[in-house]
């Protein structure tokens, strides 16, 4: 039986132990160590053996990506159940071990089964090293008594960190403020992230990352951990007193979820593990996962203009045309009609669960809109919440014991609504059909999806059982089952902005709405986060009107279009109060963006460790290092005068490269009075190492405002 393997790729290394058919352990994940053979792997696993020390138990305890009490392990446990308060310490042995090689995954995917014939359990573990060098992994594990249920209370898998990863960092947040992160030491016990909410939360983090002391995007080592699932979820960072430090996570079960009836089997979410040198670098992993999917956006990503902030719940055939028309001509591809064009849905308190074009505000449906869009060359979206119901509609008044809730009573509203019960089949069957039809009619390419309040109470009235599990996988199946009939159908993940990002739901989606703020200042610091996890074309990002409909701040155009232009392209601006020259502005930003689009999204995703905190320094290099588009971004007042030297990395340090700020933004900061560096006004030549490791200075910035600065190669070799 296979005892020890190597995973190798793109410049990662990880070491699997399985001897004395015990469950796999991870010995070694990091940097690219080169393949070893057979011997050195042996003598390897042998120098990594823990020694056996007084007190705990006489025998060395094993870290196994899912760890067990019965080993001798006392931290988090990777497998919690019973049998009615029975079999509550299960002891796996392995039976077999197999390496799957294809085309798509040659580092190779391990499939270990194991069993234990007494508590009537079987274990799968896949472990798998993708392509780009993301580890990744789950387990199932079946109930094979073939007359008593089993219950399980959690599963989560762990990966371990060396000794030296001393600090941890996740993120927090809430509505209009998601992923801002926080730092602290990495010590001894456990650092527990939990999100009950149903979803993956506003105030849940992406990721938990742990790294050597001050890691940051350009330096120090950096390991993370991310839990692929949408609904209830853990994630934790743990250092114990045998010297273990390991990183972890999965679904997180209400009571009841996890009981599995003989012959039943429950398969975790994928837990994926990353690696850098730095944030940059363990961020590019998981960037090239997603771009090498097949279902991957791959064609040129359509600028949205969305109607939410430019008219409301103010459905006028008139007023809608106008916005397309003014959207078309400064550039916009896919326009969306946001919330308030179904029945009775003149605001928040009513209409959700009634998916049918209200007659009094579009008395021909709405085709006289949806063909005018077209005329213009644009496509047609429409915004649906589809998981959630108004009491105030018709189907509450038919259909109460639709609504997700303990059974005794209703659970308290968020924004005057409660939660459909998808796990029920009619309720289920509805929302399809009414959205298979809307889709039908109308041709629709887009729908942005939204869920704008968590699960409260989660049970379902049929068998008064939690239901946050069955919800999610309900939600999965509702995705695939249109997309499966829609051939080209685009889903947007809104969830009260981005209360609902992870690689489950990405999975189906193809953007996600990082948030309801679109205050170009805040979006600086949201994108920076969000775009640890995802690339900048699955991150919806778009211009606001010039003050903000949720913090009110102002900015200029050219900082609010800078920052859109690092995403997925839109506008959410009511473009009838614009003025001519902003339109005209606008247009010209737009015109950039599609310049720049096969770059932007496809391009490796910099971020600079600029000495200043004022100052923010991102970019995306072209893959072949032909070119860059760097922003220079001041997020605050600096106590410096001067932006000081501005470094450039991730280009060819062989190649020359022409250095120029982009029109649109090379006259729009500096104070006044002061003149700007003299390369600015022309351009200059600089080698990739030079603007690498030393920089180019740039105008001093006001606060709130941004330079562009486009790099392009002129020659292959430097002197």
């Amino acid at each position: 039986m296979l005892e020890l393997l190597q995973l190798r790729a793109n410049g990662v290394s990880v070491i699997v132990d399985l001897r004395d058919r015990g469950l796999p352990r991870i010995l070694y994940w990091g940097a690219e160590l080169g393949e070893l053979d057979a011997d050195v792997l042996t003598r390897l696993a042998e120098a990594s053996d823990p020694p056996v020390v007084r007190g705990p138990v006489d025998v060395a305890v094993p870290m196994a990506v899912l760890p067990l009490q019965s080993a001798g392990w006392f931290g988090s446990p990777g497998l919690s159940g019973h049998r009615d308060g029975q079999d509550f310490s299960p002891a796996f042995v392995v039976t077999a071990a197999d390496v799957e090689q294809t085309p798509a995954q040659p580092a190779g995917r391990l499939c270990v089964d194991a069993q234990d014939r007494d508590a009537h359990l079987t274990l799968r573990i896949e472990l798998e090293l993708t392509a780009s060098g993301l580890l990744r992994l789950r387990a199932t594990v079946t109930n094979v008594d073939p007359e008593r249920p089993y219950t399980l209370d959690g599963l989560q898998l762990t990966l371990p960190v060396p000794p030296r990863a001393r600090e941890i960092m996740h993120f927090s947040g809430r509505h209009l403020r998601e992923r801002a992160p926080a730092r602290q030491p990495f010590t001894l016990g456990t650092h527990v992230r939990e999100g009950r909410r149903g979803r993956t939360g506003l105030d849940a983090t992406g990721l938990v990352l742990a790294g050597t002391p001050g890691f940051a995007f350009e330096s120090g080592e950096a390991w993370g951990v991310h839990v692929a699932w949408s609904g209830n979820h853990r994630t934790l960072a743990e250092r114990t007193p045998d010297g273990f430090a390991l990183l972890g996570g999965g679904e997180l079960l209400l009571p009841g979820e996890g009981v599995l009836r003989p012959g039943d089997s429950y398969t975790s979410p994928w837990v994926f593990g990353a690696w850098g040198h730095g944030l940059n670098d363990l961020s590019a992993r998981f960037h090239d996962y997603l771009r090498a999917r097949p279902q991957h956006p791959s064609a040129v990503r359509p600028v949205v203009l969305n109607t939410w902030e430019a008219v409301y719940f103010d459905q006028d055939l008139e007023a809608l045309t106008e916005l397309a028309e003014l959207g078309a001509k400064v550039g916009a591809q896919r326009f969306v009609l946001d919330d308030g064009w179904f029945r009775r849905r003149r605001d928040d308190r009513a209409g959700l669960g009634d998916w049918y074009v209200d007659e009094q505000a579009w008395p021909e449906g709405l085709h006289p809109l949806v063909d005018h869009v077209r005329a213009l060359g644009m496509e047609f979206g429409l915004w649906v919440e589809p998981e959630m119901i108004s009491l105030d509609s018709d189907l509450a008044r038919a259909h109460p014991d639709w609504i997700l809730s303990s059974g005794h009573r209703l659970p308290p509203e968020a924004r005057h609504q409660q939660v459909l019960d998808l796990t029920n089949p009619a309720a289920f069957e509805h929302v399809l059909e009414r959205l298979d039809a809307l889709i039908t009619e109308y041709g629709l390419d887009y729908l942005k999806w939204d869920h704008n309040r968590d699960l409260v109470d989660p049970g379902r009235v049929a068998d008064r059982r939690p239901g946050v599990r069955g919800q999610t996988l309900s939600v999965y199946g509702l995705i695939d089952t249109l997309k499966a009939r829609h051939a080209g159908l685009e889903v947007e993940a809104c969830a009260s902005g981005g209360g609902r990002v992870d690689l489950g739901i990405v999975e189906r989606t193809d953007r996600v709405w990082a948030s309801d703020c679109i205050d170009a200042l805040e979006r600086q610091q949201i994108q920076r986060w969000t775009g640890l996890l995802l690339p900048p074309e699955l991150i919806g990002s778009h211009v606001g009107a010039p003050s903000s409909h949720t913090t009110r701040r102002t900015h200029d155009l050219a900082f609010r279009a800078g920052t859109a232009l690092f995403g997925a392209f839109g506008i959410e601006w009511d473009l009838r109060r614009a003025s001519d020259a902003d339109r005209a502005a606008l247009a010209a930003w737009i015109d950039l963006h599609q310049r720049h689009q096969p770059l932007l999204h496809s391009g490796r995703v910099v971020h600079v460790d600029h000495p200043d905190p004022a100052t923010q320094v991102h970019g995306v290099v072209a893959r072949d290092g032909s070119e860059a588009l760097f922003a220079i971004v001041a997020v605050a007042t600096s106590e410096l005068t001067r932006t000081g030297m501005v470094r450039m990395p991730g280009l060819d340090p062989h190649a020359a490269y022409r250095v120029q700020p982009v029109d649109l933004t090379a006259d729009t900061t500096g104070f006044p009075g002061r003149a700007g560096p003299s390369w600015w006004r022309h351009g200059t030549t600089l080698p990739g190492r030079l603007l690498a490791e030393h920089g180019v200075q740039v105008p001093p910035l006001f606060p709130e405002r941004l330079v562009l600065v486009h790099v392009v190669r002129e020659q292959e070799q430097v002197p």
